[in-house]
């Protein structure tokens, strides 16, 4: 049997085994996800790409009439009574919806059911051909709460704009959640009640100001296959034998604040005044009045991370241990992260730096 590998036996290694020893063990505690990402084929911030698809109009898509030509689908999710149906029954089931089109500020509304499950994620996103993103989340075996976050670019250097808000049984009961996406706010609502706004002054400049694309769909952030942090965050080691887990979406409404039929990257700065509009104007569609009331505002620091992690693994690699702490006005709805795991990233941080000493 191997023996234990402790401080002393890493001081009595050779320096270059030394410095190998440590970065694997780095490499182990902060591992990101290498499994069920997505990237864009084609950033518009690094190279010339094809324009956009506008929707350019509102719409609401009923799934409990079946599948609607304005998704394209991945993974075979189904129809039924409920809407539609996007199950996973085993290792590596990941069905999808993609909308066909992109929208340039907007919002969207979308009435479903959560899937229930230990390491279960459902997941409604906006995402831009550069990365912006914004999400709603819901883990499957946190029966109380629906998360929200997003991101500027792809950027993965912090964790720290992720936030998770209090709602009565989302897996097992009907609830709306909305996006509301302007030039200078995200407003993220449950069931028509706004719980979280970010204005573009809070974002340290990486506020969503892309076109982007609705992905609505579920994945197993638990299976045993992705990383420690990824499967802590999404609550534990998924059991497939106590499936399978279906999240129900029964409707989806969505307005482009924008018109014309396509989106165009000006250069390659992926700032929204860049954004051209095909036969429309962006913003063409914007309500007069695009300020909505605020709500407690959500101050991120920049240390230890929350119980709750951040990020959608199945939409872009961010999942992570090292995700910074939220402190949040609990009155708000919005759920308190534990301080335990800031104490052991700190401990984790003082044992490397005590070895490093030694080197």
């Amino acid at each position: 049997m191997p023996s234990m590998l402790t401080l002393r036996s890493i001081l009595a290694m050779s320096l270059p085994l030394r410095l190998t020893t440590i970065a694997t063990i780095a490499s182990l505690l902060f591992a990101q996800p290498s499994v069920q990402q997505t990237s864009t084929t084609c950033n518009p911030t690094k190279e010339s790409c094809p324009a956009d698809p506008a929707l350019g109009k509102s719409i609401t898509v009923d799934f409990t009439s079946g599948a609607s030509s304005q998704f394209t689908s991945s993974g075979d999710p189904t129809y039924g009574s409920n809407g539609v149906e996007f199950t996973i029954a085993q290792s590596g089931d990941a069905p999808m919806l993609v909308s066909n089109w992109y929208i340039m500020f907007g919002t969207y509304t979308i009435r479903m059911k959560a899937a229930p499950g230990q390491g279960i994620v459902s997941s409604a996103v906006l995402q831009s051909d550069d990365l912006d993103e914004i999400d709603w989340e819901w883990v499957g075996n946190q029966d109380n709460q629906a998360q929200t976050n997003y991101f500027g670019k792809g950027q993965t250097t912090t964790y720290d704009r992720g936030a998770a808000y209090a709602v009565t049984n989302p897996t097992g009961d009907w609830h709306t959640y909305s996006v509301i996406w302007t030039d200078e706010q995200i407003v993220w609502q449950i069931d028509g009640s706004t719980v979280r706004v970010l204005s573009i002054n809070d974002a340290n400049g990486q506020y969503p100001q892309t076109p982007m694309r609705l992905k609505i769909g579920i994945w197993s952030g638990g299976d045993p296959s992705n990383a420690a942090g990824t499967i802590a965050w999404a609550g534990g080691v998924t059991n497939y034998a106590d499936g399978p887990y279906t999240m129900y979406v029964e409707s989806v409404a969505i307005t482009d604040y924008s018109t014309g039929t396509a989106y165009v990257y000006g250069n390659e700065s992926g700032d929204w005044q860049s954004i051209e509009s095909e036969g429309g104007r962006v913003n063409g569609n914007a309500p007069a009045d695009q300020t909505a009331a605020s709500a407690p505002a959500i101050t991120s620091s920049t240390s230890g991370g929350p119980e709750v992690g951040s990020g959608t693994c199945i939409w872009a690699a961010r999942c992570s241990d090292g995700v910074s702490t939220i402190p949040v006005d609990v009155s708000s709805g919005a759920t308190p992260f534990s301080p335990n795991r800031i104490v052991a990233v700190a401990g984790i941080g003082l044992c490397l730096l005590s070895i490093g000493v030694w080197i």
